[in-house]
């Protein structure tokens, strides 16, 4: 038996203008060297567009439709059995999916060719609702593996 205190889980934090604790997850995936402000701009402008073109305020049911769209359901982890190498698919958590889709759709709109950010955020959000854009892919492609693997589902972790 341990003597020390158990860890309780802190409270979640929200951000400034929407209330929502997934995006102020979100703007902190995006903040590069502790400059959140500047992230905090980056996401709130890109929403701005989609409010102004959809002359709506639908920007944070958007984002969540966009992030469910990308949320992986199986992942490949990589497991030596009898000095072979195989690749398991396994189940995730709903944290870690959330966290996966976060990052894939950072890293998606890193990678587009615009001049701006928040254009480019704006651009891989829409295209994430529309099933398209390379954090749909990134999806697509695990899930690839996943099935391609499915014969080793019963080496579970």
């Amino acid at each position: 038996m341990s003597r020390r205190n158990i860890a309780r889980k802190r409270e979640k934090k929200t951000d400034n203008r929407f209330k929502s604790v997934r995006l102020a997850k979100f703007i902190n995936h995006i903040m590069l060297n502790g400059k959140k402000e500047l992230a905090e701009r980056i996401v709130y402008g890109a929403l701005n567009k989609i409010n102004k073109v959809f002359k709506k305020n639908i920007a944070l049911s958007l984002f969540e439709k966009a992030l469910e769209s990308i949320k992986p359901m199986v992942e490949v982890k990589t497991r030596r059995i009898g000095g072979a190498n195989y690749n398991i698919p396994v189940e995730i958590r709903s944290e870690r999916r959330d966290t996966l889709a976060m990052k894939w759709l950072v890293k998606a709109s890193r990678d587009r060719h615009s001049k701006k950010m928040k254009i480019r955020l704006y651009e891989e959000i829409l295209d994430a609702i529309e099933g398209k854009g390379l954090a749909i892919k990134k999806k697509e492609e695990i899930h690839r593996m996943a099935e391609a693997n499915k014969a080793f589902a019963h080496y579970r972790f």
